[in-house]
């Protein structure tokens, strides 16, 4: 299993902080806010890490995380740099010659908290997709899953108009190596972007889409509000 933290984007909702650096670099109450989705992977076993930044702050990311060996013997970091954000499954694109011996992957978000433990999920997956849901009280804000009265996923819909469920999809996703070439089949949306949405929909419409509903907490810290709210996370989660 290798891993990929998707760390790019301009961070335009956390201005005038991310004039100075990324969003991800950020201090999330006492480290760095990618710290928090890196320890996800690492506790994982997941070692062989490709790290996905915005132009302007590389030289940053290089000067907080290095090549990886101050998290572990074997740990090894990769860089690429997304010129443009143009849509979570470009990641995979981009990430092409990191995966090209076949491996199974983790795609982690930057800006994404997670109070579960993954571990299990993560070393035990054989194939498909594995996604997480959880329960919001904005699912307009995510891609949402619509579920049958099985509780089996059905279709999920990107930011979707009018109300599907309160189960959004979580930024952590675990594909096997057919992941690259179904990105690269995949058609920009209206605004634009690769979709990770469509993404996990033709792994749906295979029947190979597993769809966990997560415990714990889980922020995505994109905006002052939840900003906040990570900060204040982080801080109750070290004093316990």
């Amino acid at each position: 299993m290798k891993g990929i933290i998707l760390s790019g984007g301009a961070g335009t909702r956390l201005r005038p902080l991310t004039k100075v650096t990324s969003k991800q670099l950020l201090p999330i109450y006492d480290k760095p806010m990618i710290y928090y989705p890196l320890e996800k992977l690492l506790s994982a076993g997941v070692k062989e890490i490709l790290i996905i930044v915005a132009p302007d702050h590389c030289g940053d990311y290089m000067k907080v995380l290095g090549s990886g060996k101050e998290f572990g013997k074997d740990v090894r970091f990769t860089y690429e740099i997304q010129d443009s954000p143009d849509g979570l499954a470009q990641a995979f694109i981009l990430g092409e010659n990191f995966l090209d011996d076949g491996d199974n992957v983790t795609l982690i978000l930057g800006d994404n908290l997670f109070e579960a433990d993954l571990t299990d999920a993560i070393t035990n997956f054989k194939g498909g997709a594995t996604v997480f849901a959880k329960e919001v009280p904005d699912p307009e804000r995510f891609g949402v899953v619509k579920f049958n009265d099985q509780k089996q996923a059905e279709l999920i819909i990107e930011k979707p108009k009018e109300f599907i469920s309160n189960f959004a999809v979580t930024g952590i996703y675990i594909y096997d190596n057919r992941v690259v070439e179904v990105a690269k089949s995949l058609k920009p949306s209206a605004r634009g972007e690769l979709e990770i949405t469509d993404l996990n929909n033709w792994y749906l419409n295979q029947g190979e889409l597993n769809v966990e509903i997560m415990d714990g907490d889980w922020i995505d810290a994109g905006t002052f509000e939840s900003y906040y709210r990570a900060n204040e996370w982080a801080y109750n989660r070290a004093k316990k």
